[in-house]
């Protein structure tokens, strides 16, 4: 491996530095999403162009031909194998054959397994409209992930364990990842699907703007009701 990048600038920075071969692209990142990344990665002056594989957890058809007429070269749709993963990259690499744009199928649908958060959560935000290149996009959704592991951190702990934990991630401040995931609930209340938003909240909500421990929870619970295998949960609402 070249290079390990944590957001979409950084993704570039080591591209235009180190000239891979082959990209493992995620299409949810901090800065610049997958989109951004492919769409200036022309602009980098990098020959020969590196092959790129798209990780993503949509398998949205408009989404795939967007980033097929940007240049991607494969789509592996979450979770996967990692042996199918290495198999590709050594495909795509050099002296490999090249495979045209095809869509691996999930491994969870050939080996049912524990659910995956990241992929429900993503898939629930992108439902409810919720811009994925606002910063606290990345944010909420590893909020949501993390209350579906762990339920503790609801209630009192969400500024003293969630929002640092979050923070020491992504390099940021409490405060920081509290005013972003604020944004980004904003964004979706104002521009995105707010009937589904107001559902998810609970009835009598539409005069009155959901706090972020409200949104966090409210999904965290519908997911555990909607997800196959979840469990049900609430909490007294």
């Amino acid at each position: 491996m070249v290079g390990k990048a944590y957001d979409g600038e950084q993704c570039l920075a080591l591209i235009a530095e180190h000239e891979p071969d082959v990209v493992i692209l995620d299409i949810t990142m901090p800065k610049l999403d997958g989109i951004a990344v492919m769409e200036r990665l022309t602009t980098l002056g990098v020959h020969p162009r590196p092959r790129v594989i798209v990780l993503t957890a949509m398998g949205r058809e408009d989404i795939i031909q967007r980033l097929t007429g940007l240049g991607a070269d494969y789509f592996v749709v979450k979770p996967f194998d990692l042996d199918v993963l290495a198999e590709r990259i050594r495909q795509f690499g050099p002296g490999g054959a090249g495979y045209a744009v095809v869509k691996e199928e999930s491994a969870a649908a050939q080996y049912p397994a524990a659910v995956d958060w990241e992929s429900q959560v993503t898939q629930l935000l992108h439902e409810l409209g919720v811009p994925p290149h606002f910063k606290g996009y990345a944010y909420l959704r590893d909020a949501v992930v993390m209350v579906l592991q762990d339920e503790q951190l609801l209630g009192g702990t969400l500024t003293k364990r969630l929002y640092p934990a979050l923070a020491e991630k992504y390099g940021s401040s409490p405060a920081g990842v509290e005013a972003a995931v604020r944004n980004a609930i904003i964004a979706g209340w104002e521009n995105g699907n707010r009937e589904l938003l107001e559902q998810l909240m609970g009835t009598g909500r539409r005069d009155r703007f959901p706090t972020n421990s409200m949104v966090i929870a409210n999904l965290a619970d519908y997911l555990r009701f909607r997800a196959p295998g979840g469990r049900v949960a609430g909490r007294g609402r």
